[in-house]
């Protein structure tokens, strides 16, 4: 049978986790039920107590309870709690009694069951059923975390709570039933990144790369996509990259909207896997809609694209395009790994497609260009391509030039998600 962690505060919501127990095992399922409340004693009995979890974290419940909200120790609390509740839930996962996760929870609580449920392995379910909409990329982080809106708070039983819940708990349940796919194949796992501007010439590597008897994984360049990716290929999930969607270190210097912090780049030459490198959209500078661009980037030179009515793009200078290309060639020359670098010269993605793209600019392209020859590691290669990102005959030269650096270096495929 298998075995859903149900996560909350007992204290407060103990009705509410009650009718969620209860559903989850009428759908079939085994239940641990994990109290984190820290307040006042549970209204339910627990399968695993409050006094457990701090315990597990080193402390007791008795120097973590405060009798008001607004105390000061709430953070500490809170902190502390999910400390010891994600050592609980691992060693849980360890003796194999955790197939899924499920919380329900406001604000304090939905901290710390999402912080619990970060922790897990990727694959493994979670499900934060919660009132604190306008937090969820807070909470999700870059896990596979499904939120779901509560729309009324976790307090009371009604014709509507009730079949949220239950709703919830049957989601919870069906997803912590066995999939039956093998995710440990014997199939490579290349990584490949992604903007829409560069999606044809990704589209076109990652069929070669399929052909050529590897896996993909495909990153979304808005930020949370490449904080994935940098946080997988370092927990071993990844056997090789093709970094064809760079903007994320645009947006990093130079304050834009999908920044992937400062270790974007870093992780597959930090492991020393296999990469090859393109400078996809690494001149696009994004924002969120039209009215949000700073006024220092709203000017005609910059060649402002609404891209939809969610993301707005503007063009990097010459001076921002030498910077781009030393922070690029920085962060290569670090790599222990094979690396190989494909420039191409007729445009970094659609939007500078010949004749009439909006962001063609030869000479600050050419200045990034020579900067990045200039800083390059010598014994790093680096082939300039006659073609624009999107060109099928520059994918083609992508994937053959990953095909022959992984030649080169064959290590045992990833655990695959789930570890």
């Amino acid at each position: 049978m298998s075995t859903v962690v149900l996560i909350g505060t007992l204290d407060t919501k103990g009705p509410e986790y009650g009718f969620i127990r209860d559903r989850l095992r009428a759908s079939g399922v085994d239940v641990v039920l994990v109290d984190i409340g820290v307040l006042k004693p549970p209204t339910i009995q627990p399968d695993i107590s409050s006094e457990q979890v701090a315990a597990a974290a080193g402390t007791t419940i008795a120097d973590l309870r405060f009798t008001r909200e607004g105390s000061d120790t709430r953070a500490e609390a809170l902190a502390t709690m999910e400390q010891g509740a994600t050592l609980i839930v691992k060693t849980l996962c360890d003796e194999g009694r955790c197939d899924a996760i499920l919380g329900a929870a406001g604000s304090g609580g939905a901290t710390v069951i999402s912080g619990v449920m970060r922790a897990m392995p990727m694959g493994m379910p979670k499900l934060l059923l919660t009132t604190m909409m306008s937090s969820v990329a807070r909470f999700v982080g870059t896990r596979d975390i499904t939120v779901m809106h509560s729309v009324t708070d976790i307090a009371g039983l009604n014709r509507v709570s009730r079949r949220i819940l239950e709703n919830a708990a049957i989601a919870a349940a069906a997803m912590a039933q066995p999939t039956g796919d093998d995710t440990r194949n014997n199939k490579p796992l290349v990584a490949i990144t992604m903007f829409g501007v560069t999606t044809p010439g990704v589209l076109r590597v990652q069929y070669q790369l399929q052909n050529a008897g590897f896996e993909t994984i495909v990153f979304h360049a808005v930020g949370s996509g490449g904080r994935a990716m940098e946080q997988m290929i370092d927990e071993g999930l990844v056997d090789g990259l093709v970094d064809l969607t760079v903007s994320e270190l645009t947006d990093e210097l130079l304050g834009g909207a999908f920044p992937a912090g400062p270790d974007r780049l870093t992780a597959a030459g930090r492991k020393g896997i296999p990469q090859v490198v393109v400078p996809g959209a690494i001149e696009v500078l994004n924002f969120g809609p039209r009215d949000t661009v700073p006024a220092q980037f709203d000017k005609p030179e910059r060649r402002l694209i609404v891209h939809n009515p969610y993301v707005s793009a503007v063009r990097t200078t010459k001076a921002e395009a030498i910077d781009l290309a030393r922070i690029m060639t920085d962060k290569l020359n670090q790599a222990i790994g094979p690396t190989a670098v494909l420039l191409p010269l007729d445009g970094f993605d659609s939007y500078q497609k010949r004749p009439d793209g909006p962001y063609i600019d030869d000479e600050a392209d050419h200045a990034f260009c020579a900067e990045f020859r200039k800083t390059l590691r010598p014994d790093i290669p680096c082939a300039e391509e006659p073609f624009n990102i999107n060109d099928p005959a520059f994918a083609d030269r992508v994937a053959e030039t990953f095909i022959d650096l992984w030649k080169t270096h064959r290590k045992p495929p990833g655990g695959g998600i789930g570890g």
